[in-house]
């Protein structure tokens, strides 16, 4: 069972995209351009892989739970990206709440 917040990792990018619930990812993904190499991963750190049967999508679990340093290091290198903040300030004490810091953005 996916555990909200959660953000999707586009492969190819070191964007982030913050989703409070799955309502929110399902719109997202309506109008994205994503990958079965992107990855959904939720806020104990597990991932999930996205796939659509017919009109609706399907998060297959992976056997992959990021730990939090993992987790950081991803939002680290999406804040990189952005260049605007210091990556040394980018400490979290849990996956949730490095999570749900990307929510502070939209």
């Amino acid at each position: 069972m996916i555990s909200w917040p959660c953000i999707f990792k586009l492969d190819s990018d070191s964007e982030l995209m913050y989703l409070g619930s799955e309502a929110r990812l399902k719109t997202e993904l309506d109008d994205l351009i994503w990958d079965s190499s992107d990855r959904l991963i939720d806020s104990k750190g597990y991932c999930y892989v996205v796939k659509t049967e017919g009109d609706s999508y399907v998060f297959e679990p992976e056997n992959v739970q990021l730990s939090l340093f993992s987790v950081t290091q991803l939002i680290q290198e999406h804040e990189f990206s952005k260049a605007e903040v210091c990556l040394t300030k980018i400490q979290f004490s849990s996956i949730e709440e490095a999570l749900r810091a990307l929510s502070l953005e939209m």
